[in-house]
């Protein structure tokens, strides 16, 4: 496996891939990618298996990647990632929250003032559909996406 410089083609989504961090010593991770940021083309969400949660990676920029391995022959539908994310309990509505939306913020620059008085900043890279006040922001220190429901209240 070797670190690729080219960045993921639209038709890579869905598909399968292996990467390799080194962090301390070399660990590999599979994943799929769900999705390249349009506001942060260098970023991409990843469902890495046996993780319920989301990662945001520059793929191709983040120092800690050390090898890269698209795995074409194992995809997954589309259909199929939305299940793994909404359970059968589970509801998708477009209801909102009381309190005004605050307009759309994709693309914006934001600062998170930390209780010790430190301050943090990033971006938001997207805006729920069916409820449009909740937001994803990714820090520009952390791989993680964070989710804010962000409701003007006055």
């Amino acid at each position: 496996m070797q670190k690729v410089k080219h960045r993921v083609r639209k038709s890579h989504l869905c598909c399968c891939l292996r990467v390799c961090f080194l962090s301390g010593k070399s660990s590999q991770w599979k994943g799929t990618v769900l999705d390249q940021v349009p506001v942060n083309p260098s970023l991409y969400l990843i469902k890495y298996d046996g993780f319920d949660c989301i990662y945001g990676l520059e793929l191709y920029t983040d120092e800690r990647v050390v090898g890269l391995e698209v795995l074409p022959d194992r995809t997954i539908n589309k259909v199929d990632l939305f299940s793994v994310f909404v359970s059968a309990d589970d509801s998708v509505t477009a209801e909102r929250e009381p309190g005004e939306v605050v307009d759309s913020l994709v693309g914006k620059q934001v600062e998170y003032a930390k209780e010790d008085g430190g301050k943090r900043s990033g971006m938001v890279i997207h805006q729920v559909e069916a409820k449009p006040s909740v937001y994803f922001i990714k820090f520009d220190d952390d791989f993680h996406i964070y989710v804010y429901d962000l409701v003007k209240t006055s």
